[in-house]
């Protein structure tokens, strides 16, 4: 063995103990006629010490060493004179007698330390020194932890874990398949799996009736800070269980999660809140729970004023900011500005300052009497003191900026704090989305997703109003997980197949493995996959998953490190019967 101890173990019942350590050395420290190097391993950091009156030529080697040099020390642990409370090994130091040099290395390109001076994109070309970092190797010693934890408590609870396969079959729908050409068969192509839903879905159909996986996915979309192309889900199916089953069954698994991680425990049931209601109230279906500011719809009563604004909006929303009456003209312009960005696409803001004195003052107030403004603050709920933000135009869209509002303001008041969450599920979406440039229905989950038995029948008479059997666990503003009870029934699947406009010869195309295995007796069955990699950004306290995973892609799906996706040989191309042809103009 290279080393007898690691770097984060040695304390003072340790002292005279004879001792090997390895690591990469932190920093060194030259003080006259004694040396101090900092040696770190995965484990923490020890302090070494190299004395010139006892041995002048092993301190002057120690101090020929260059950050991150890989060094093995042989010593004695003594106590530390001038100790460091911030350190687990702080009590004690290594007076030592050998210092090997295991391995040197240049200067890096940024300071491997709490607090780097290295941009995101430099420290993702050299990753491998990022997770040198404790801040980030914490964070995938976390993102095990969280592994570890699951596979506890889904085996407690009876479940197997199976591996399905990463080389699938294209299917129409969702986001873009990642797609692999087939040597041996030339013209034909794998998708590698943004899901493995049919896959778990046979599995039911085989008997194994609980099933799990932490598994990779794979969607060739847009990227943001909680999106890779490639990311990880805990994915999950159960047989023989109706939503409620399923929801107290995984509502248990995130209980435990928040125990064994945070050590918070949730003794209530989970909140479950229809979609209807978390649109109406909140503008989107993962609302931020950790603060109120519901919208309110005004819209009756703010219309037929003679406001053009107002008066030609097909729905009027206001939010009430609580105690910020008081908002000077350069911060209510900074709101305005913020709903006019175009991710947001408000035309603008119209706002009523309830003062504290009872006094009502109004952007609009030309058009409306004192009384009618008091009317807004009754119908809102807003006290003496808050400010009401109003914003008017279509329905879909004023919600979606309205609830973009509601997070902007409960930021700005610190109503989001990082160490509070909020879990609920969402349930009874629709099924179906109308999408007006293809004219037709899309399904809001998967195609597979099972209609509530209630709505059936509007299936062939009114698709737009049929609500799904489907739920999403949402914390704190963010879809941790979703998922639904399937469709087992083939006549059932049949008709969602042909609602979304498919032929019954696509259909078989596509999809005639799982109409084949639904005919050799399909058990009812539903489940949820979660996103593990959001799961430990949301324990580590991060927007951003990219810190919680060892090699990550950069919002251009780009491996800087690795520097790919990349060309291939003409040799490769030939091989795969694969050519190029120029992008027409």
């Amino acid at each position: 063995m290279y080393r007898t101890n690691t770097c984060g173990e040695l304390t003072l019942k340790d002292e005279g103990k004879s001792v090997i350590l390895c690591g990469w050395v932190q920093k060194s420290r030259d003080l006259g006629g004694m040396t101090f190097v900092d040696l770190r391993d995965r484990y923490g950091i020890t302090q070494l010490v190299f004395n010139m009156d006892t041995n002048s030529d092993l301190c002057g080697k120690a101090r020929k060493l260059g950050r991150e040099f890989v060094i093995q020390a042989k010593g004695k642990v003594r106590e530390r004179s001038n100790k460091n409370p911030k350190l687990p090994t702080g009590d004690i130091e290594i007076d030592v007698e050998e210092l090997n040099i295991l391995n040197k290395s240049e200067i890096p390109p940024f300071t491997i330390e709490e607090d780097t001076d290295g941009g995101e994109e430099l420290r993702m070309k050299y990753r491998y020194l990022d997770l040198r970092r404790p801040v980030v190797r914490n964070n995938i010693i976390l993102r095990h932890k969280v592994a570890q934890e699951v596979r506890k408590y889904m085996d407690s609870i009876d479940f197997v874990e199976v591996e399905t396969p990463v080389l699938i079959k294209s299917t129409p729908e969702g986001a873009r398949d990642f797609v692999v050409p087939s040597r041996m068969q030339p013209g034909t192509f794998y998708a590698l799996p943004q899901s493995p839903q049919t896959l778990k879905q046979l599995l039911m159909v085989s008997g194994f009736d609980r099933y799990f996986q932490i598994v990779k996915c794979f969607r060739d979309e847009d990227l943001r800070a909680d999106r890779q192309p490639e990311f990880t889900q805990i994915d999950c199916e159960m047989s023989f269980v109706e939503r409620d089953d399923v929801l107290d069954t995984f509502e248990g698994l995130a209980k435990y999660l928040f125990r064994q991680i945070k050590g918070i425990e949730f003794n209530e049931p989970f909140i479950r809140m229809p979609f209807s209601e978390a649109m109406e109230n909140y503008g989107n279906d993962k609302p931020d729970l950790r603060f109120g500011m519901k919208i309110r719809d005004i819209t009756g009563l703010v219309k037929g004023h003679g406001f053009s604004v107002f008066d030609s909006s097909e729905y009027i929303g206001a939010v009430c900011a609580p105690g910020c009456s008081e908002y000077s003209r350069k911060q209510t312009d900074e709101l305005t500005e913020f709903v006019r960005r175009p991710q947001i696409g408000a035309k603008g803001l119209v706002y009523l300052k309830y003062g504290a004195d009872g006094s009502l003052k109004s952007s609009a107030d030309k058009f409306y009497s004192q009384d009618e403004l008091k009317k807004w603050v009754e119908a809102t709920g807003a006290n003496p003191g808050d400010l009401l933000l109003i914003l008017a135009g279509d329905r879909k869209k004023t919600l979606a900026a309205l609830s973009e509002l509601r997070l902007e303001m409960g930021n700005r008041l610190n109503l989001r704090p990082r160490d509070k969450y909020v879990p609920l599920w969402i349930v009874d979406f629709p099924l179906l989305e109308w999408d007006e440039e293809e004219k037709r229905y899309f399904a809001m989950h998967h195609p597979f997703t099972s209609p509530r038995p209630e709505d059936i029948p509007l299936m062939q008479t009114d698709p737009g109003k049929v609500r799904a059997n489907a739920y999403d666990l949402v914390i704190n503003g963010v879809e941790i997980g979703g998922g639904s009870i399937r469709i087992h029934d083939a006549e059932v699947q049949k008709l969602m197949f042909k609602v979304l406009g498919f032929t019954d010869e696509e259909a078989e195309y596509q999809f005639g493995f799982l109409l084949n295995a639904f005919k050799y007796g399909a058990p009812p069955h539903g489940g949820i996959a979660f996103g593990f990699d959001r799961w430990c950004a949301m324990f580590g306290g991060q927007d951003s998953i990219r810190d919680f995973i060892a090699f990550p892609k950069n919002n251009s799906g780009r491996d800087v490190m690795l520097d790919t996706p990349s060309e291939i040989s003409l040799k490769q191309l030939n091989e795969l019967n694969i050519e190029f042809r120029t992008k027409k103009q």
